[in-house]
């Protein structure tokens, strides 16, 4: 099942070009959960075979994907929670899902827009709860490009310097993931250490 959805996927991308990462991975990074991992590999494949520029194929996937969180950014900004849950349900959205994100949102602050883009899971839903708080626009895109950026790279690279070995890129795609966990956990708790010196030095300063 996996091998032929590969398949397609690299059969799609080679059909459609750019315009296919492109797609694929909006579609990812809004609220159809389209596993990135399945998407930029096999491109990184294709442009190791010569058939696609590796820097175009990045900033197609990076641009898709930053296409993709502006849909839920704004659609929470506008339509607002209530819709969002009432009609999120049709396309996977649960309420403990949604709550269990917007709890992430509220205790990282804003790089959680950062953060989220590099967790499988929050990836495709951290955008709703930065709508929902009207977060700064030009804040959230440059966190979004930043932390999908580095995201659709890793999995690009590995299809280039892997192949067409779908168990060899689930595993080091899996090993991604891994490290990619341990690398937010150290930078939120840089970010809260930072943010409780620089809370402390109001303080001071006020006092």
């Amino acid at each position: 099942m996996l091998h032929e959805a590969i398949n397609w996927l690299v059969s799609t991308i080679g059909s459609m070009g750019y315009t296919g990462i492109f797609l694929l991975m909006a579609m990812e990074s809004s609220v159809i959960p389209i596993p990135s991992e399945v998407v930029m590999p096999p491109a990184g494949y294709l442009a190791q075979q010569g058939k696609m520029d590796l820097a175009l194929v990045i900033l197609s996937g990076t641009a898709g994907s930053l296409v993709g969180a502006y849909v839920n950014y704004f659609a929470a900004r506008f339509l607002g929670r209530p819709l969002l849950l009432k009609y999120g349900q049709y396309v996977l959205i649960t309420e403990e899902h949604f709550d269990s994100v917007e709890n992430y949102f509220k205790q990282h602050g804003e790089i959680s827009t950062f953060i989220g883009r590099l967790l499988p899971v929050v990836r495709h839903l951290i955008s709703l709860p930065a709508g929902l708080a009207n977060m700064n626009h030009v804040k959230f895109s440059l966190y979004t490009l930043l932390g999908a950026g580095i995201w659709v790279s890793v999995l690009t690279w590995i299809g280039y310097f892997i192949g067409e070995n779908q168990e060899l890129i689930l595993k080091y795609s899996h090993e991604a993931v891994i490290d990619v966990l341990i690398f937010c956990v150290l930078l939120a708790a840089v970010y809260v250490w930072l943010h409780k010196r620089k809370m402390a030095r109001a303080v001071v300063g006020g006092d």
